[in-house]
């Protein structure tokens, strides 16, 4: 159970004041020796704390050994909207669960229990982020551009990635909890993980979730088409197989609008989260299947070209 942490965690993200070094010194206080990083980065409209921790599994690559990483991203634009909201807004979901995550397996650490792989978690902590205009409700804004925190959060180390994001604006996915997207991978919509099923069964004790994805939104922000959100957009920045874990509601509710997060919810998918990492670092969980990829790729051709922006 992750609750624990999610109460902890939301404690410290709930705040005008909430910062990068908060959240640092809350996760050191768990675990002393815990790499855990923050630094400013500053956009076009405003700037906000990158956060990261890289947790080394028991035969992970960072010490020479040959267990595959995974990143597990808290995407969001913002925890808060203030002045123009007051508190913790739906959109920070994210960042949240992501941090969680980290508490929860230096947790396991410091009592002994070690994954087998690396886990590196990221996400950044703005309290003050701008809204932006969408439909059929109102986007959270970010004061940084997507490709700075592509840049920041996705790296060669990273075999698989995780991204989850409050995903609850929308009309294409109306349940309460968290759904999980197909596989994205080098521009190809796969298809849906089994493995990833099979544990999103076992968390939730239900019959599992899964949203739609339209090829806009595996393209990056900034060329003018629609997006369900920024859920996907680290597979625009990595070839690397990417799962969007999305965290949902059964009505449209707006990324800017607060009093909207449920800690049930959040504490379901950050568990789903750490179990999968549990099971990708003991290679016991596939994102995809690499043969039909390879026939995939090798009948149609790379679809590379929809990790960028396109021709003008």
């Amino acid at each position: 159970m992750l609750m624990k942490q999610i109460l902890e965690v939301f404690e410290i993200l709930d705040s005008p004041s909430a910062s990068g070094e908060e959240a640092k010194k809350y996760l050191h206080s768990i675990k002393p020796d815990a790499d855990v990083e923050t630094y400013r980065i500053v956009g076009p409209k405003g700037g906000t704390d990158m956060f990261k921790v890289r947790i080394p599994g028991k035969n992970g690559k960072s010490s020479g050994g040959t267990a595959p990483t995974i990143g597990l991203l808290g995407r969001l634009g913002g925890l808060g909207a203030r002045p123009e909201q007051i508190g913790f807004v739906s959109d920070g979901d994210g960042a949240l669960v992501a941090i969680a995550v980290a508490a929860k397996l230096l947790s396991m650490q410091a009592k002994g229990d070690y994954l087998e792989g690396d886990v590196f978690v990221s996400t950044h902590i703005c309290p003050d982020a701008p809204t932006a205009p969408h439909k059929p409700v109102p986007f959270m804004g970010s004061p940084v551009e997507m490709s700075q925190v592509n840049r920041e959060e996705v790296t060669p180390e990273l075999d698989a990635v995780l991204s989850v994001d409050t995903t609850k604006g929308n009309r294409v996915i109306n349940t309460r909890g968290f759904a999980i997207s197909p596989t994205v991978k080098s521009g190809y919509i796969l298809k849906v993980s089994e493995d990833i099923l099979g544990i999103m069964q076992t968390t939730t004790g239900r019959l599992p979730y899964v949203f739609p994805l339209s090829m806009q939104d595996i393209t990056p922000y900034g060329n003018n088409v629609y997006h369900l959100n920024s859920i996907l957009q680290p597979a625009t920045a990595t070839d690397a197989p990417v799962v969007g874990v999305a965290i949902t509601t059964e009505t449209m509710v707006a990324g800017s609008a607060t009093g909207a997060s449920h800690c049930t919810d959040c504490e379901e998918a950050a568990r789903f989260m750490l179990e999968v990492a549990k099971y990708f670092g003991k290679g016991d969980c596939s994102f995809y299947d690499k043969d039909e990829y390879q026939l995939i790729e090798k009948l149609y051709g790379p679809m590379t070209h929809l990790q960028t922006l396109g021709k003008a």
